[in-house]
């Protein structure tokens, strides 16, 4: 499982939802589906403008989750 970090790198940069939005392009209601784990995908061209705005790597804004490590 991919999990989307947004959230946790908008509070290290005290980055508003609606700063971000002007600031990468997509609508508010867009970018909280990304921040809440809602999307099902994401562009290349949305990752690279968050990674702009935000001032880092993809790897921050994402993170591999096995699941199989917590099933008993």
């Amino acid at each position: 499982m991919i999990r989307i970090k947004l959230d946790v790198v908008m509070a290290e940069r005290k980055m508003s939802l609606n700063r971000l939005s002007e600031l990468v392009g997509i609508t508010p209601a867009n970018l909280s589906i990304l921040k809440n784990e809602n999307g099902k995908a994401i562009r290349f061209t949305t990752l690279d403008a968050l990674c702009k705005a935000l001032n880092c790597q993809p790897g921050d804004l994402m993170e591999y989750i096995d699941e199989t490590e917590n099933q008993d």
